[in-house]
């Protein structure tokens, strides 16, 4: 089990390094694309936005269905 935590913390300890190296790369598409007229910017922005959302909104529902349940244990008690 801590041979597996530590695994998953390196991988995502390593995987940010390389996430962060795309950022200048995707600014500068974006930045190109406006000037030229074309809307990929903003679809870029949208998926941002929608992988920003996801993991709340997972978060989210896993609260909730904890939350009914745990309410339900309660009152029955």
């Amino acid at each position: 089990m801590i041979k597996r935590i530590i695994f998953s913390g390196l991988l995502v300890l390593f995987s940010v390094a390389m996430a962060n190296a795309q950022c200048p790369m995707c600014k500068a598409a974006a930045e190109s694309s406006l000037e030229s007229g074309s809307t990929m910017a903003l679809g870029l922005n949208a998926g941002i936005l929608y992988l920003l959302i996801m993991p709340y909104a997972f978060i989210s529902i896993l609260f909730f269905i904890w939350y009914y349940n745990n309410k339900e244990k309660v009152v029955k008690a």
